[in-house]
């Protein structure tokens, strides 16, 4: 190559880099930057919520009764069943009564004698009274006749308040209802002999029941007469409200709780006797932030949510933040801890977003 051809040559490849440069810098100014996601977002709002814990619980009858026989013997009659509504005094039962009606018999016989052996003495002092007073008899004979009338009072009174105490007893072979209610379960039968410790079955009158709650006693010191309660049906929805009535000073030593007891009227008979039920005791209300349910996730124990954070940009970008998290109120959890009221939560495409993803709220 002569020298004459080399500053052509050399101003023929600067312009070729030149061209290359230029290029280069316009494909790059060219390219767009990485576009933010859109994200639909809700205002983190504090309400009042409740502070609360729910119990299984139990309800019980105020007015029921457990009817157990006060004589023993056998049943020979059950003029009653299970799920029937009975009116006071109706015969419920009847346990076999001939040995004590032989009893009551034997009884008014002997109070029969007693009362005619009492008129015939009753006679003989006033026939010794009149002879007394003729001369005829001594003072020691009106005496005796005094003595004798005075015994078989005695006598006649004592068999008076046995046949009235026989007859209260054969009162008892007939089983009644103690007040008007709906009969119980019947377990005995026919020809069952039955004692006084037996149960025959039970009479619960309809209206005010009791929910039995028994509350850990790591919060007893927050008990308090008259806090709420509240009766919840298996799908959470509230069905009665009420207040505590009664807190139990005595612990129960096999279970560590503490009984609490509220009163709830029945209203249409949709609750039973001895039913399990859920309670839950309103501690308190304090004001939190709620985030909606779909807005969070868990990851190994751990509750998580999205919120889009504005950048030094002018931007936004999505932050996960853990949460500790209280219970539900409707859709929305209230937030213990986490999110502040005010903060932007992102409740859609939370599958796709990562730490730092650059987003664009969307109410």
């Amino acid at each position: 190559m002569s020298n004459s051809n080399r500053p052509r040559i050399l101003l023929i490849v600067l312009l070729c880099a030149g061209v290359l440069t230029g290029c280069g810098k316009r494909a790059g100014a060219d390219a767009p930057p990485p576009g933010a996601m859109p994200v639909k977002v809700e205002v983190a709002r504090a309400i009042p919520v409740s502070d609360t814990s729910d119990y299984v619980a139990t309800l019980k009858s105020r007015n029921s009764a457990v009817i157990m026989p006060r004589v023993e013997g056998e049943i020979v009659q059950i003029a009653v069943h299970s799920g029937e509504a009975v009116s006071s005094g109706k015969l419920m039962m009847q346990i076999d009564p001939l040995k004590q009606q032989a009893t009551v018999r034997s009884q008014e016989d002997t109070r029969a004698a007693a009362q005619a052996n009492l008129k015939w003495t009753q006679q003989q002092y006033e026939r010794s009274s009149g002879l007394y007073q003729a001369g005829a008899v001594s003072k020691q004979d009106l005496d005796q006749a005094r003595t004798a009338l005075e015994t078989a009072k005695s006598q006649a009174q004592a068999l008076d308040a046995s046949v009235r105490e026989q007859q209260v007893q054969l009162h008892y072979y007939s089983v009644i209802a103690p007040w008007s209610g709906i009969v119980g379960d019947i377990p005995v039968h026919v020809g069952d002999r039955v004692t006084t410790t037996t149960m025959l079955t039970t009479v619960d009158k309809p209206g005010t029941l009791e929910v039995y709650v028994y509350v850990p006693i790591e919060r007893s010191s927050q008990l308090k007469m008259n806090m709420p309660v509240q009766v919840l049906d298996g799908s959470g929805n509230v069905i009665a409200d009420s207040r505590v009535s009664f807190i139990s000073p005595q612990v129960d030593n096999t279970t560590q709780t503490i009984l609490v007891k509220a009163s709830i009227a029945n209203n249409k008979d949709k609750l039973r006797q001895s039913q399990f039920i859920r309670a839950r005791v309103i501690w308190g209300t304090h004001t939190s932030p709620v985030v909606p349910v779909l807005a969070v996730s868990r990851v190994g124990g751990q509750y998580f949510a999205f919120v889009a954070e504005a950048n030094d940009k002018g931007g936004y970008v999505a932050r996960q933040k853990p949460l500790k998290v209280g219970q539900m109120v409707d859709n929305d959890y209230a937030v213990l801890d986490g999110v502040k009221p005010g903060e932007k939560v992102i409740v859609s495409g939370t599958q796709f977003l990562v730490d730092g993803t650059p987003v664009t709220p969307q109410s």
